[in-house]
């Protein structure tokens, strides 16, 4: 017994994940872009409020978070969700194509 994809199914595979990717990747630029403009703007109230004697801000305790969650982010395992992924090459190389694609394009 011989167990194989067709052409055809892999193609489809390929296909269908270029075009989830294409869409994710197009909305996750959009969001991030509306994420860096919330967070800089939270950043220059947070500047001005603290020249003003209306805030006080701990600079290097916020910056040694963002240190420290880099780090973790750096050396912790993948999670599982990135393992099933990776297991299902055909869907993923066509979703991480059209990701790209769609993120280079948003």
């Amino acid at each position: 017994m011989q167990v194989g994809i067709a052409p055809q199914q892999l193609g489809l595979q390929l296909g269908s994940g270029a075009v989830i990717g294409g869409v994710i990747g197009f909305a996750a630029k959009k969001v991030a872009k509306l994420i860096a403009v919330i967070v800089g703007l939270e950043l220059a109230l947070f500047k001005f409020l603290e020249s003003r004697d209306i805030l006080s801000v701990d600079w290097n305790k916020l910056s040694a978070g963002l240190v420290q969650t880099g780090q973790a982010a750096g050396s912790s395992q993948p999670p599982s969700w990135v393992t099933t992924l990776l297991s299902t090459l055909s869907v993923s190389a066509g979703f991480v194509g059209g990701f790209m694609l769609g993120f280079h394009k948003g």
